[in-house]
């Protein structure tokens, strides 16, 4: 049997010790070199420990709301890249427009033996209220990444809303504009809310009254088409600005900015969310918040498989400072009209 545990050591990548600590269920054996001791284990046709039948196994639910937002599937190749070196393997689910839902998925994984999900953009509400509640039930191992809700109960990485509004909005009225206004997600989006939040003490500190600033406030769906309708009502409040929740607003914004016979950034400068794949590409160039993206999934599997190996793990947010990418969508404000 020696001769046998050192051919499943050397197959495995490990040590002796290492296999027979996975074999009598070592809490102090990783999760994914378990795994890989018990496919060795497979592959010499020797039987698997009983105890390792009801064990987690490496799949690693990834959701996302959609794919069409270009930070979502950035997030999510970071994130699976990153289990994949773990030895888990992650199982993208996302939201279909033939009405496949993250419900749907979470119950799929729920059958299977998971050993975690990481939520992006998205939350426990995503889950649908009987998989959320047999998610907890189960203590499954979650991270949420940017999470539309406010999840107490949960690991949670974020990008630092706030401090983004505050620095684009610093730069705006460095460069002269003062009627500035904010695009964000619907009423209750988390981040929209922390975005709110920084927007109001930033002029409040500057002795803006709340009946002043509060009409420079529009809200919108995450899209084109709802960043370009608002962006109509906040001209119409004489914003020079705009600091918008996502890239993906930000360009609805440009597109309702030329819609109104104007021009960005020469009447109207355009700040943005992500830095997604291509604004650099875009036209003009979009000025943008940086999120930390390959940080931030470092910490989101950390923090996933610290919770695999029955570590514990504090239930907050670890917030990540985003960058202010400047391009061609921002300029120093002048009178409407001149050219």
């Amino acid at each position: 049997m020696s001769k046998r545990l050192e051919d499943v050591a050397e197959f495995a990548g490990v040590s002796v010790a290492t296999v027979r600590r996975a074999l009598n269920g070592s809490s102090t054996v990783a999760p994914p070199t378990r795994e890989r001791v018990l496919r060795a284990l497979d592959v010499f046709g020797l039987p698997r420990p009983a105890a390792a039948d009801g064990e987690r196994g490496p799949l690693i639910g990834v959701v996302v709301p959609d794919l069409r937002n270009p930070v979502f599937p950035a997030f999510a190749e970071a994130i699976a890249g990153r289990l994949n070196k773990r030895g888990l393997i992650p199982v993208l689910c996302t939201r279909t427009s033939d009405g496949v839902s993250e419900a749907n998925y979470i119950q799929m994984l729920l059958e299977q033996s998971i050993g975690g999900i990481v939520f992006i953009g998205s939350s426990y509400a995503d889950a649908g209220p009987e998989q959320g509640k047999a998610l907890k039930d189960r203590r499954v191992p979650i991270v949420l990444v940017n999470p539309a809700d406010v999840n107490d109960e949960a690991v949670r990485i974020s990008a630092d809303d706030g401090d983004a509004v505050t620095q684009s909005l610093t730069y705006l009225t460095a460069v002269g504009h003062e009627r500035i206004g904010l695009l964000v997600g619907p009423d209750g989006h988390a981040p929209s809310v922390r975005k709110m939040a920084a927007f109001a003490d930033f002029w409040r500190a500057r002795g803006v009254r709340a009946a002043d600033r509060m009409p420079l406030v529009g809200h919108a769906l995450f899209s084109l088409e709802g960043g370009a309708a608002t962006t109509g009502d906040l001209l119409r409040q004489g914003v020079t600005a705009i600091v918008c929740g996502s890239d993906e607003l930000a360009l609805g914004a440009i597109r309702g900015v030329r819609r109104a016979g104007l021009d960005v950034p020469h009447d109207v400068s355009v700040i943005g969310f992500d830095d997604s794949m291509l604004m650099v590409a875009v036209d003009p160039p979009l000025t943008t918040s940086r999120q930390p993206v390959a940080r931030m999934a470092d910490a989101a599997v950390d923090a996933l498989v610290r919770q695999m190996q029955g570590q514990s793990t504090a239930l907050a947010v670890t917030q990540f400072q985003t960058q202010l990418i400047l391009r061609g969508s921002t300029s120093a404000a002048r009178p409407r009209g001149s050219r």
